[in-house]
């Protein structure tokens, strides 16, 4: 087994000690009521902080503005107008080819 591997598994194991350790220790309790509104908020963050670093991620740390940002942009917009999940993808997908067949 390589090192990238033990590695993987070594994570995955971690991943499941957590998840198993959340649901044995509220076993039948709920939590408090801070600790519940901070859990609504956790999935959020998570999500928009994945989003911004695959958006303006550029090599060795740095920053890229390039043509996922421009997706990012032209999904966002079609989320404003309220369009549906699937056309927010496609027209992100699209913005983000056109940009870079563009460039």
């Amino acid at each position: 087994m390589t090192a990238a591997w033990a590695a993987v598994v070594a994570v995955g194991l971690a991943t499941i000690a957590i998840k198993a350790a959340g649901t044995l220790l509220l076993a039948g309790r709920t939590p408090p009521p801070r600790a519940r509104a901070a859990m609504e908020h956790l999935a959020p963050a998570l999500l928009a902080a994945l989003v911004v670093t695959q958006a303006l991620g550029g090599e060795h740390g740095g920053f890229a503005v390039d043509a996922r940002l421009a997706g990012l942009a032209a999904g966002a917009v079609a989320l404003a107008f309220r369009a549906p999940l699937l056309l927010v993808v496609t027209v992100a997908a699209a913005t983000a080819a056109a940009v870079r067949a563009l460039g």
